[in-house]
């Protein structure tokens, strides 16, 4: 059962590879559709990352360390992105910020039209990747000694002071794996995208997105880019799996 199993993960894998040879990968590099979109993937994903990361650190904190009426449904809120189609949470994305969307004439006021621009491929990738840097957050912080916590407490009389010298030094490594899930989820964001920004070269044409386009009319460069992502994903599994070897080596 386990050598079946890993042949239907890893067949799949090695068919994407085996259609890419090491003579046709610079030539592929330079295809305009391929640069832009790697770019474009690029600087949407880290951009939602960094955001992704000041929002949810304090959020998770305030989970974990308050009670109030409620939080069981808030805290199943912030979680739902999740399990939540990608399809669905475009038009969730569309009818908020759309320009007959609930914040339309708020946004239209202002002269900002988000459908169809690049920050709203931030946005998607941000409600769709940005729960499981919560959750890793969240599980720091809850598995956290309290002892060391509450002693630095009574010492500094800081809570705030003691967040940043005690509480996220000591939740670094699980921060930073969850930071890097993020990283890839967004990287790897089509469902939501394509209905909340559209699919247009250069502005919100993503990767995914881009391997959507390209199979219909060039195959060979959407495998290509599938390439890339396979092998861009796989790295940042290994580097999250060693950060967690690491950190359960200094608790042994």
């Amino acid at each position: 059962m386990v050598l079946t199993y890993l042949l239907f993960i890893a067949l799949p894998i090695v068919a994407v590879f085996s259609r890419i040879s090491l003579d046709i990968v610079g030539t592929q590099l330079q295809n305009p559709q391929i640069a832009e979109a790697i770019k474009l993937s690029l600087f949407t994903s880290a951009i939602a990352t960094l955001a992704a990361l000041f929002l949810t650190v304090p959020t998770a904190y305030f989970m974990v360390t308050r009670k109030f009426p409620g939080k069981a449904i808030v805290d199943t809120l912030i979680d739902l992105p999740i399990v939540l189609p990608p399809a669905v949470a475009g038009v969730a994305l569309l009818l908020a910020f759309a320009p007959k969307g609930l914040l339309g004439p708020l946004l239209n006021g202002a002269g900002l039209t988000v459908p169809g621009s690049t920050i709203a491929v931030v946005m998607a990738q941000i409600f769709v990747a940005s729960p499981f840097l919560l959750k890793s957050a969240k599980t720091s912080f809850e598995n956290m000694d309290q002892e060391v916590v509450n002693s630095a407490k009574i010492l500094t009389g800081s809570r705030l002071r003691v967040f940043f010298t005690i509480t996220l030094p000591l939740s670094a490594s699980v921060i930073i794996s969850g930071v890097m899930m993020t990283w890839a989820r967004a990287m790897g964001e089509f469902g939501a995208t394509i209905m909340f920004a559209g699919n247009l070269p250069g502005i919100t044409q993503t990767m995914p997105l881009s391997i959507y386009t390209l199979m219909s009319s060039d195959p060979l460069a959407g495998i290509m880019l599938s390439t890339i992502l396979i092998i861009l994903s796989f790295s940042i599994l290994i580097i999250i799996k060693l950060l967690e070897q690491k950190r359960f080596g200094r608790k042994k």
